[in-house]
């Protein structure tokens, strides 16, 4: 399985856990307090906010915690000051790897993050080594369970989708970034149940990964992932499903 589809349901998988832990709270308040500075307060008027808010409720997260965070990205309440940065690098057998990062110390970040690469086997690069390996789409997550197959394919390919697929107990339904909203609303309008959305960024090929590399590949993705300013990770790796699972 490639990196991106696999990874990303196992991370959907440990979603309560990282709720209990409070990792999931932390990078949902930064996105949401980033998307309010950069498009204002009225989710009406703001997509990403809007999807960020979506996302908060997902983990169910208390209502105050969105208001503040709100309201902190406003500068109706004081706040740290996030940048968004993103770094690119290779890790083991030359799998590339993206990075979307929220900090308020880019100095720290970016050594924390190298020595997470270095760690692994891995090297971080320059700014646009990998990314055009990666193109942007939206992704939009749904359970299978209640969910008619035929039925979301009809909605969501008739509201502009790309493709939708099935990842054990999800469905995934890929769109363009701009008409990820559009497809999202659809499908919410027709009472199906959409559990996360987001831009992320797909792979357009993979590298095969096995025996040491495979593991020192999914312990790097587990470093990154709990760093407290990486927000998202993505990598084209291709790792057997067994080897995944076991880790």
């Amino acid at each position: 399985m490639s990196g991106h589809s696999k990874w990303h349901s196992i991370k959907h998988k440990k979603a309560a856990v990282d709720a209990k832990r409070g990792k999931a709270f932390s990078r949902v308040i930064k996105e949401i307090t980033v998307a309010a500075r950069m498009g204002g307060g009225d989710v009406t008027a703001n997509a990403r906010l809007r999807t960020a808010i979506q996302n908060a409720k997902s983990i169910n997260m208390p209502q105050d915690n969105i208001t503040r965070a709100i309201k902190k990205g406003t500068g109706e309440l004081p706040g740290v000051n996030y940048e968004e940065v993103s770094y690119e690098g290779y890790g083991p057998g030359g799998a590339a790897i993206m990075l979307d990062v929220m900090t308020d110390n880019k100095n720290r970040t970016v050594a924390d993050i190298r020595h997470i690469f270095s760690k692994h086997n891995g090297n971080l690069g320059e700014t646009g080594c990998v990314a055009w390996m990666f193109k942007k789409k939206g992704l939009i997550i749904l359970p299978t369970e209640g969910v008619n197959e035929d039925q979301l394919m009809e909605i969501a390919l008739d509201a502009g989708a790309e493709d939708i697929s099935q990842e054990e107990d999800t469905f995934e339904v890929t769109t363009e970034p701009d008409l990820m909203e559009t497809v999202k609303e659809a499908i919410e309008k027709a009472g199906l149940p959409v559990s996360e959305a987001s831009v992320t960024m797909i792979p357009q090929s993979t590298v095969k990964l096995e025996g040491k590399q495979a593991i020192q590949m999914l312990k790097m993705m587990e470093s990154l992932e709990d760093h407290d300013d990486v927000q998202n990770v993505y990598a084209n790796f291709d790792i057997d499903e067994d080897v995944m699972n076991s880790m």
